[in-house]
């Protein structure tokens, strides 16, 4: 399985250096689809998502040069037989999953029945995640509630056994400061990565690497020593 679990997009050098190292080609070689769904758990959704689409919203995601670009609504899929969907998953080089909403993302991975399909499908394709696109595969998500789901929903689907806090220090996120994420990390089970929007975590076979050009820290509490 290979990750690139970011906190913002594609914002760097060394981010993008990553990518290009998990994909095997460059990225104008590569095809690539686009999963906007947990950002209508937020206000404006679909106007975010556009933004991020044109790439007049955020650090490079969606507009890197990709040889050929799609969009993959998981809201649809239960309407669409599994004949149709799943080969285009299985053919593309890349899966974009956007930010927004964790237990909206994540409840909708369930329900169309892609979160079965992954450990297969990542054997082949690279998942690129941002901010609520990188929670949900970690053991800690989170919810804007603005959403009708059962309060119970699960809000991340555990692969790996870790957390990440993306955003951190961000002036638009002001409840993501050092100093509270370090008491909220206190509370997780699991090791927590603190990181920027100059920071990701790349997977490969297993092998957990930090790639960054700004601030990350990880913390390890008593709960996970």
């Amino acid at each position: 399985m290979k990750l690139l679990l970011t906190s913002a997009g594609i914002s760097n050098t060394s981010i993008h250096n990553a990518l290009v190292d998990l994909l095997g080609k460059p990225v104008a070689a590569a095809s690539a689809l686009f999963v906007p769904t947990a950002i209508y758990g937020l206000p404006n959704g679909g106007d975010i998502a556009r933004r991020v689409i044109c790439g007049s919203l955020g650090d490079p995601f969606c507009e890197l040069g990709w040889k050929s670009l799609g969009l993959f609504e998981l809201t649809a899929l239960l309407s669409i037989k599994r004949e149709v969907w799943v080969p285009i998953l299985q053919e593309t080089d890349a899966l974009l999953v956007g930010g927004g909403d964790c237990q909206f993302l994540t409840y909708w991975m369930q329900r169309s029945g892609l979160a079965d399909l992954l450990p297969s499908l990542l054997n082949k394709t690279i998942y690129v995640g941002l901010s609520a696109g990188s929670m949900i595969m970690t053991r800690y998500g989170t919810t804007f509630g603005n959403h009708t789901l059962p309060p119970e929903t699960d809000r991340s689907l555990g692969l790996f056994d870790f957390a990440i806090h993306p955003h951190l220090d961000h002036e638009m996120f002001p409840k993501n400061s050092l100093a509270n994420l370090e008491k909220l990390a206190t509370t997780i089970p699991v090791p927590s990565y603190l990181i920027d929007d100059q920071t990701a975590i790349k997977i490969s076979d297993g092998a957990v690497e930090v790639v960054s050009e700004g601030h990350w820290k990880l913390l390890q509490t008593d709960k996970n020593k």
